[in-house]
């Protein structure tokens, strides 16, 4: 969910830090890593399928494409290697008319694939060396664009996947951007929370206003350098997570390709950034050390404390890893008391889980649903396994699971509403889902109203999509 550090910090404090971590990293020996084989094991070719056979009815109301992306490195090397430093590849899946168009998969057009014998680099600004784009792919300011934290900027794209094009909304981004940028349905703004690997003193709020052109770049003064990869909203805040997981100089010299390991003497906290306010207005509230990648959604309470539902860990990146490595505390409702600055904890449910989503036409305003992937009950190398789905209900407070069977591994699931209007969580859902046995995949299209009747449909698709980080649907 990073793209590779190495270079834009080598770039920065010397190239005898570079020379050092390429000769620890050749004394690596990695014959079997797991991000790099099974589950996980890179696509070799881009491909272009069409007349897709599809099992079910796919909602007519469905014109536009799924688009996921995560990392595929086109010529693997396992040392150092993490699996978030990985070339982004994109995957589009093109629904119209109730048929499945086309399945296309294509590398981000990046210079260091060019530098592997890959395709042609895309045009466009970079920001320094390192240009690997390869964690969200998702519409902002109406074009669909793949995103990644602490370095390059965005690409944009077309439904084709071609087009590829490095973009810093029109010279208005001054510095990195973000893998989350969350949409605030109520005035068409993206908010992010970005930070830079080559500046550990600083975080930024970036607002893309509706025109794909940035209004904002708040400089936000931090320490060790954090790794922020989600942020949050309401009606008043913007949720920065100052969290114990740092920069790391020995990971970088020890020839590590991500550099960022938990940090115990990191002081973890979570700010409240007035949305048009200055970083002296930051409400800081300290917290337990932990960690989280993702946010289900925030809201304003009227007693005037802030709500954010988050799927946290124990630990993170503590040691030598080559993934997400830590203890999942499941999901977790945090309540921030901006008078008293303290944050109350409480479990919604102790289940393992990643990837929350809920209808996002309800980011940043109270809300009722949310769905999100189960992880293994015990951490394994690859750090996916499990099996199911978990729609929850906050306003009932119940949970219900759908499990898509033996060795059919879900990724994220993203909600599509039924109708502009339609009332929340009326639609679908769909994601991915690996078959391990048979090697293929599927995209799932699930009534988000009972996640446990059979699938409205299912497109099948002839080989594996390796794990990736997020998908959308993007409307065309």
């Amino acid at each position: 969910m990073a793209s590779t550090f190495r270079d834009a910090i080598v770039e920065t404090v010397g190239k005898g830090i570079g020379v050092i971590a390429a000769l620890n990293r050749r004394r690596m020996v990695e014959t079997d890593h797991p991000f790099l084989n099974g589950v996980h094991r890179p696509m070799e070719q881009e491909l272009t399928l069409e007349n897709l056979m599809v099992e079910g009815t796919i909602p007519a109301a469905l014109d536009g494409s799924y688009m996921r992306t995560g990392p595929n490195p086109y010529a693997s090397d396992p040392a150092g290697y993490h699996w978030f430093t990985g070339d982004g590849m994109v995957h589009a899946i093109r629904l119209k008319g109730g048929q499945a168009l086309a399945y296309r998969n294509r590398w981000v057009r990046s210079k260091a694939v060019e530098g592997q014998g890959g395709p042609q680099a895309a045009p466009g600004p970079r920001r320094g060396p390192a240009d690997t784009v390869n964690t969200n792919v998702a519409s902002v300011a109406g074009r669909p664009m793949v995103m990644v934290e602490a370095g390059s900027y965005p690409v944009a794209l077309d439904h084709e996947l071609g087009g590829q094009e490095y973009s810093n909304f029109g010279g208005t981004l001054d510095r990195s951007f973000s893998a989350h940028p969350h949409l605030d349905p109520l005035t068409g703004e993206n908010h992010a929370i970005t930070y830079d690997a080559m500046n550990p003193k600083e975080l930024r709020h970036v607002v893309v206003n509706a025109q794909g052109r940035v209004t904002r770049e708040l400089a936000i003064p931090v320490i060790n350098g954090p790794s922020v990869h989600d942020c949050a909203l309401t009606a008043r805040y913007v949720l920065v997570f100052d969290l114990p997981v740092t920069f790391s100089m020995k990971a970088l010299l020890g020839g590590f390709r991500f550099p960022y390991r938990w940090n115990r003497e990191h002081h973890a906290r979570v700010g409240l950034l007035p949305r048009s306010g200055t970083a002296d207005e930051i409400i800081w509230c300290e917290i337990d050390p932990v960690y989280l990648f993702h946010v289900a959604n925030a809201y304003d309470r009227a007693d005037g404390s802030v709500v954010v539902d988050v799927c946290p860990y124990e630990t993170m990146f503590d040691g030598d890893t080559k993934g997400p490595s830590g203890k999942s505390l499941g999901l977790e409702r945090w309540i921030i008391d901006p008078a008293a600055r303290r944050v109350e904890r409480a479990t919604l449910d102790p289940t393992p889980q990643e990837f929350p989503r809920p209808d996002e036409r309800f980011f940043g305003q109270p809300y009722r649903y949310a769905w999100s992937v189960a992880l293994p009950t015990s951490e394994v190398a690859e750090f996916l396994g499990a099996t199911s789905l978990i729609a929850h209900d906050f306003v009932t407070g119940t949970r219900t699971e759908r499990d898509f069977g033996p060795g059919r591994l879900p990724g994220e699931f993203v909600f599509v509403p039924r109708s502009a209007d339609a009332p929340e969580g009326d639609g679908w859902l769909m994601g991915l889902v690996i078959d391990v046995a048979a090697d293929t995949t599927d995209l799932v299209i699930l009534d988000a109203g009972d996640i446990t009747a059979p699938a409205v449909a299912t497109v099948h698709l002839p080989h594996r999509i390796p794990p990736g980080f997020h998908g959308n649907w993007i409307a065309a």
